[in-house]
């Protein structure tokens, strides 16, 4: 199948009679990839938001593959602004009743153009496979999109996998870690709340969480750190307030007052809370902070949020001392992801 075949259109996220298909063909690809509840597919509310009111840090664009009048493959390129110039993360999906007929090939072939007008060469993308296919999606007869990926010249650089943790987790469990922790950060101390970052800690706060990309471990992926900035997390924050999504964070503190360790947790609608980093800075590691920092906030979730019925999280699968921790808590693997890129 050629490109004339399938009619693809740069969507406008403000029109329902588009973005509303486009979505649900989306999640369909993506659930029937993984799983409905692996999936964690963003809400149609939360996605209006993230397409209607992007931050000014990157731009979207979305891209609807139509065949017969519908819309069969989804792609979407997002263009950072303010680091990684030369970079950019596509995104391609077809309809599992639409898949093997060529759409997929049509609509990525389109996003790289796009990528490529935009001037960015070095090219990234996330790819999810049941976990059964293992490390790198090709066994148990593998992953299709694994395939696809590969054979478009994509490569896998990091193998990720997600953990669910079911909640409540017993008071108990969390204090016996709670104790093991206080142990060994003596001359610390903790803080959580729910919300934006406090203004007094949000200097220490964006300054250590730029470096996530950078300390994390990245495999064969090349990242820039992100620019410490206050008022880009304040934007990010707004976004996330808007998708009707609330933040929990707790941090560790040094004798100076500065942030040395952070872990947060995000929840909107959804009874699954999302994980989104948790990081040590590397001048204080040893001191069970990631720990200490993780168990204050699942107590922190727990008594905020009794609706929730677990935590997903993913993990570099090199991780081995957060992927211990989490462990530790009670964490399960669910399903992987391989992060993928590709230099034009």
């Amino acid at each position: 199948m050629n490109d004339q075949q399938l009619d693809i259109r740069t969507i406008d996220p403000h029109d329902e009679s588009v973005l509303v298909p486009w979505y649900s063909s989306y999640a369909a690809a993506l659930e029937h990839a993984v799983g409905v509840d692996e999936a964690g597919v963003y809400t149609l509310d939360e996605i209006r938001v993230q397409w209607q009111q992007p931050t000014s840090d990157q731009v979207r664009t979305g891209f609807a593959g139509l065949y017969d009048g519908e819309v069969v493959a989804v792609g979407a390129l997002v263009v950072p602004q303010l680091e990684n110039l030369d970079a950019a993360f596509v995104e391609v999906t077809v309809h599992p009743q639409h898949q093997g007929r060529g759409h997929g090939r049509a609509m990525l072939e389109h996003v790289e153009r796009a990528a490529a007008e935009a001037g960015r060469t070095r090219l990234t993308a996330e790819v999810r496979w049941r976990y059964e296919h293992g490390t790198d999606g090709h066994q148990d007869g593998g992953a299709r999109d694994v395939r696809f990926a590969e054979s478009a010249g994509f490569r896998l650089g990091l193998s990720d996998v997600q953990r669910w943790l079911d909640v409540p987790v017993d008071d108990a469990l969390l204090d016996g870690l709670e104790t093991e922790a206080a142990a060994r950060h003596d001359g610390y101390g903790l803080r959580s709340w729910a919300g934006p970052v406090p203004d007094d800690l949000a200097a220490g706060w964006v300054a250590l969480d730029a470096t996530l990309m950078t300390e994390a471990p990245m495999g064969e992926l090349e990242h820039e750190a992100a620019k410490a900035d206050v008022a880009r997390l304040r934007e990010v924050e707004a976004s996330v307030a808007r998708q009707g999504r609330t933040t929990y964070h707790s941090v560790a503190l040094d004798a100076a007052g500065e942030v040395v360790a952070y872990s947060m947790i995000v929840q909107g609608a959804s009874p699954t809370a999302y994980q989104w980093g948790t990081l040590v800075h590397r001048d204080h590691r040893g001191h069970r902070l990631g720990l200490a920092v993780k168990v204050a906030n699942q107590r922190l979730l727990q008594a905020e949020r009794p609706d929730a019925v677990r935590v997903s999280t993913w993990n570099a699968e090199v991780n081995d001392h957060m992927i211990g921790v989490n462990e530790r808590l009670g964490f399960r693997p669910v399903s992987r992801m391989g992060e993928f890129q590709k230099k034009a």
